[in-house]
């Protein structure tokens, strides 16, 4: 058995560390993120971890995790801004108003498929010019869902969330060792 870790985030790597799982490989799945016509945030979210998960090449005794994070204001998904403009629009969007933070997990073993998604709100505090340029400036918002990560500079824009710190990080630690313990993958060492 192999523990495959079916993302490119340096982030879910290190949260998984904290739990003591370190994957046997990584390989990140190449698939197609475009929001269907009318489709939701939550369900989004979690059909991209499950169409990731079942992208990513894995024997049948292989325990394959992926996940997806998705930044919702109101029914809006936004996802990783292309460019520093775009993250100024979404960041400007989010200004002094509360947005929700999904992430979907998803653990595939052989033929079956394990998912959960978190949901938890997030208070960006109203943006001065000069702090959404310094943070521009930063290039953090850059591969991050909603142009920003919680851990990092932006972290100074965010006075109250309401739910799972690591899910807004980008793997929610308590949902996704259960997932894998379902899976039968040992968590700090136990036995499987």
């Amino acid at each position: 058995m192999k523990f495959i870790l079916g993302s490119g985030s340096p982030r879910r790597k290190e949260l998984l560390a904290q739990i003591g799982v370190v994957a046997d490989d990584i390989r990140a799945p190449d698939i197609d993120e475009t929001p269907q016509k009318a489709e939701l945030p939550r369900p989004y979210c979690a059909r991209m971890a499950r169409e990731k998960v079942a992208a990513v090449p894995a024997d049948a005794d292989d325990i394959v995790l992926c996940a997806d994070t998705t930044v919702a204001l109101g029914r809006r998904i936004l996802g990783k801004p292309d460019d520093r403009a775009e993250a100024e629009k979404f960041l400007r969007a989010m200004s002094g108003r509360r947005h929700k933070v999904i992430t979907a997990v998803a653990v595939k073993r052989g033929g079956k498929l394990w998912q959960r998604d978190v949901m938890s709100t997030v208070r960006m505090k109203n943006i001065a010019e000069d702090e959404l340029r310094a943070y521009l400036d930063t290039g953090d918002w850059q591969g991050k869902a909603g142009g920003y990560g919680i851990q990092g500079p932006a972290s100074v824009l965010i006075p109250w969330i309401s739910g799972s710190f690591t899910a807004i990080v980008g793997l929610p630690l308590a949902e996704t060792a259960n997932l894998l313990r379902a899976a039968g993958y040992p968590i700090y060492g136990e036995s499987s």
